[in-house]
């Protein structure tokens, strides 16, 4: 066997498909009971369930777009979250009709002239997120929108949270309600797993198989194995653990046609437990495949926490503390043999879909010589 790749998510789909074409022979292994990883989706009464949280496939990169259309055909969808505060409604990204229902502007003037006026207390360069958020949108968006909702999902206050995390706040003057600035966007029809079965065409798949509990024993398998699992965990956390933060979902089907009328409903007050409730029929417009509206919905509560060794790791803590331990750990990595680790928990680096496709593209095309 050429190789064998631990975690039969995107990046390790994308590795086998590549190995597999340039003639490879591959076994690809994961603990979990299916494949996909976090993109894995389920049917549930005609409905493709997310089950790790909403996935959006979203690109500028028209060769990543041209590639996952080999495996699947993809809807138009465009992501237009909701944020709800204490009842309140307002759209996603901040554009127009967030700036109209908050201060009643009407205009790109007035909205522009409103921002700046509440952002005029911010002296120099923002020294955290609090200050970097209301540098960018205001104090009364940042109290309402942005603060209880992103306590929420690191756990941390905001004024201890680095300002680089909410940088790139998409802030518009327009009534532009697409969240991503991508040229290309949708979701596979059919779900994401029906996309990874295709990619995992011909290759030899084990599920419920833990790589580390059987480490020397898989390793003799292969002549060289792609590690998609957290750094950390490979090295027996020798140096400590590396930090995330998991999320917890609470799925429930619902014996209605409609819940909240959107995909994605983000929850910004800090009294509501959960982070935002996914409506995922929505994702395919509430139609089964063959084009009939669907008679009951499923929604999913999702719940941020902090990570703790055991729980499903989600996203990196990438801070000064965290990257120096994964520098260590990446030294570590360097020394083996015959091993790549690869992925966002390989490289402990949050991807979005498309990056991971990417950096898997470009790992075998230097490894397979293309």
């Amino acid at each position: 066997m050429n190789y064998l790749i631990v975690g039969a998510g995107l990046y390790g789909a994308t590795f086998a498909h590549e190995a597999r074409r340039a003639g490879k022979t591959v076994l690809v292994i994961d603990k979990r009971p299916h494949i996909a990883g976090n993109v894995y989706t389920e049917r549930v009464e005609g409905i493709n369930v997310h089950r790790y949280g909403a996935h959006i496939f979203h690109t500028n990169n028209r060769h990543v777009w041209e590639y996952v259309h080999q495996f699947a055909e993809f809807n138009r969808f465009t992501n237009s979250p909701v944020a709800n505060y204490k009842g309140e409604l307002y759209s996603l990204p901040f554009n127009m009709y967030t700036f109209n229902r908050m201060w009643g502007v009407v205009t790109p003037e007035e909205a522009a002239a409103k921002i700046a006026s509440q952002r005029a207390e911010i002296r120099g360069e923002p020294r955290n997120l609090e200050e970097q958020a209301i540098s960018l949108v205001g104090q009364d968006i940042y109290e309402k929108l942005v603060k209880g909702y992103t306590e929420k999902q690191w756990g941390r206050s905001c004024t201890d949270l680095p300002a680089f995390i909410i940088k790139r706040l998409p802030v518009r003057l327009t009534f532009d309600n697409n969240y991503f600035n991508a040229l290309y966007q949708g979701i596979p029809i059919g779900g994401y797993t029906k996309l990874v079965e295709r990619m995992l065409e011909g290759a030899e798949v084990y599920l419920n198989t833990d790589y580390l509990a059987h480490k020397a024993e898989l390793d003799a398998l292969a002549e060289k194995v792609i590690y998609t699992g957290p750094i950390d965990a490979y090295f027996g956390y020798r140096l400590g653990a590396l930090e995330y933060r998991s999320v917890r979902f609470e799925t429930e089907l619902l014996d209605m046609p409609n819940f909240q009328g959107n995909a994605v409903v983000n929850y910004t007050d800090r009294e509501t437990p959960w982070t935002r409730i996914i409506e995922h029929k929505w994702f395919e417009f509430g139609k089964d495949g063959q084009g009939n509206d669907l008679p009951k919905t499923v929604i999913s509560r999702e719940y941020s926490s902090e990570w703790r060794v055991g729980d499903e790791p989600y996203y990196p803590v990438n801070d000064a503390k965290n990257g120096a331990l994964y520098s260590q750990y990446k030294e570590l990595a360097t020394a083996e043999k015959d091993i790549i680790f690869g992925g966002r928990l390989g490289e402990y680096k949050y991807y979005d879909m498309d990056q991971v496709i990417v950096a898997a593209l470009e790992q075998s095309a230097r490894e397979l010589g293309k």
